[in-house]
């Protein structure tokens, strides 16, 4: 039976103080939910505090760098974020993607150093509007997939999820359907049977990822091939994204 996940995505939101309570609340909520894994993306500068402060949610990171040390200012390396207490890390998340220029090769080399230090893996795909209105959404989320993280071994895959957010339906007041998520959703199913197998492909959580609120989840989680959700905006307030998490 795969895995039902519904992951927070904080981005650049939130202050220490504020951070940690919505951490502990979500906790506290997050107790009563097994059935459900709960992971949370706070920026990084809080990942230490609220990994020693939970107990009951996963704690990732939105970002790293691929190598365990060197010159790269500004950045984090793999063996930092694991120290620090996170068990997760999106790679290939869409604002990564096209606002900082972050290559399939760069998400590739992420991916293999995750996989290295037993960090499970995000991995983030998903089409502008562009793609979408030209009808080629599927050839440009299976080579987001082929290029990234195919390579991985059936065992090293079961290590990740898909999250597929289709970047044209997020905060642009354009909304993908249930139907349109689920139709992605099978593909990207499909898609791991044909280089996994259908058993792997049956195990692997593959998750939506485009302005999922409280008000939509139920329907997104009720499709076949949806088993949870990366929840941006929403997942800043303790009500809104508990009620997601309750959706199954």
């Amino acid at each position: 039976m795969r895995k039902k996940i519904v992951a927070g995505n904080w981005k650049m939101n939130l202050l220490s103080n504020e951070a940690i309570k919505l951490a502990k609340e979500i906790d506290h909520e997050a107790v009563s939910v097994n059935e459900v894994e709960v992971i949370i993306f706070p920026p990084s500068l809080f990942v230490s505090d609220i990994a020693k402060n939970t107990t009951a949610i996963k704690t990732g990171v939105q970002n790293f760098y691929p190598l365990e040390s060197g010159a790269f200012t500004g950045e984090n390396s793999i063996v930092q974020i694991k120290d620090s207490g996170a068990t997760w890390a999106l790679i290939g998340h869409s604002e990564r993607r096209a606002i900082f220029g972050e290559t399939q090769d760069l998400l590739k080399q992420k991916v293999d150093a995750a996989i290295k230090h037993n960090i499970g893996i995000m991995f983030c795909c998903g089409e502008s509007l562009d793609v979408r209105e030209k009808g080629e959404e599927n050839v440009f989320v299976k080579k987001q997939l082929q290029d990234s993280l195919f390579h991985l071994t059936p065992e090293d895959i079961l290590r990740c999820a898909i999250a597929y957010e289709p970047v044209w339906a997020i905060g642009t007041g354009r909304t993908a359907s249930a139907q349109q998520a689920e139709a992605m959703h099978f593909e990207i199913r499909s898609w791991i049977s044909e280089v996994y197998g259908q058993e792997t492909a049956d195990q692997l959580s593959i998750l939506y990822g485009g302005s999922c609120n409280a008000s939509n989840a139920s329907e997104l989680f009720a499709c076949p091939n949806v088993d949870g959700g990366l929840i941006g905006g929403a997942s800043l307030q303790l009500e809104t994204f508990m009620t997601i998490v309750k959706s199954f």
